[in-house]
C-alpha cells in the first residue's frame, strides 16, 4: 500500500514540473526581464521540489527573510498541489469508502510532513542587489528533496 502510494505520488509529479500555462500572447514592446536564478538547475526535477523567490527591504537581513519566507511559500504550494493531485487521482482509481474523509486525512498528514520538511530545506543560490534607493533586493532559490517529503509522508500513514 506504501509503495503504492509513493509510486502513485512520483508518477503523477512529474507531468506538473513539464506543464506550462499559456496561450498566444501579443507581443508589445516590453523588453524582456532576465531574472536571477532562472536557470534550469533552480527548477524542479525528478528528484527535488525547488522555488525561487525575492524580498525587498532597506534592510538586508529583512530582504533576506523575506525572501526565503516567499520561496517556502511558494515551495510548499508546490508540493501540496501535487499531493492533492496524487491524493484525488488515487482515489478515483481506488474504490475508497469514505473518500471525501480519505482525501481530509491524507491531505492534513501530508500538510504536516510537508511543514516540517520546509525546515530543513538547503538553499541552490542566492544573489544581492543594492537599489538606486538603498533598498537591497534579496533573491533566493531553494529546493528540498522529493524523496525526504514522499519518505516522511511514507513513514506517517
Amino acid at each position: 500500500m506504501k509503495t503504492n502510494i509513493v509510486i502513485l505520488l512520483m508518477a503523477i509529479s512529474i507531468p506538473f514540473m513539464f506543464y506550462q500555462c499559456g496561450g498566444s500572447k501579443k507581443m508589445s514592446s516590453a523588453k524582456e526581464v532576465e531574472t536571477p536564478l532562472s536557470g534550469e538547475q533552480y527548477q524542479s526535477n525528478e528528484k527535488y521540489f525547488r522555488a525561487v523567490q525575492s524580498g525587498e527591504s532597506p534592510n538586508m537581513a529583512t530582504a533576506k527573510k523575506i525572501a526565503l519566507q516567499n520561496a517556502k511559500t511558494q515551495l510548499a504550494g508546490n508540493i501540496q498541489s501535487t499531493i492533492k493531485a496524487v491524493t484525488e487521482e488515487y482515489v478515483n482509481q481506488r474504490n475508497v469508502a469514505d473518500a471525501t474523509e480519505f482525501e481530509q486525512k491524507f491531505e492534513q498528514l501530508s500538510r504536516s510532513v510537508v511543514n516540517q520538511k520546509l525546515s530543513n530545506v538547503s538553499i541552490k543560490g542566492k544573489k544581492v542587489f543594492e537599489e538606486e534607493s538603498g533598498n537591497y533586493v534579496y533573491w533566493v532559490a531553494i529546493e528540498a528533496s522529493k524523496d525526504a517529503v514522499l519518505n516522511g509522508i511514507n513513514s506517517s500513514i
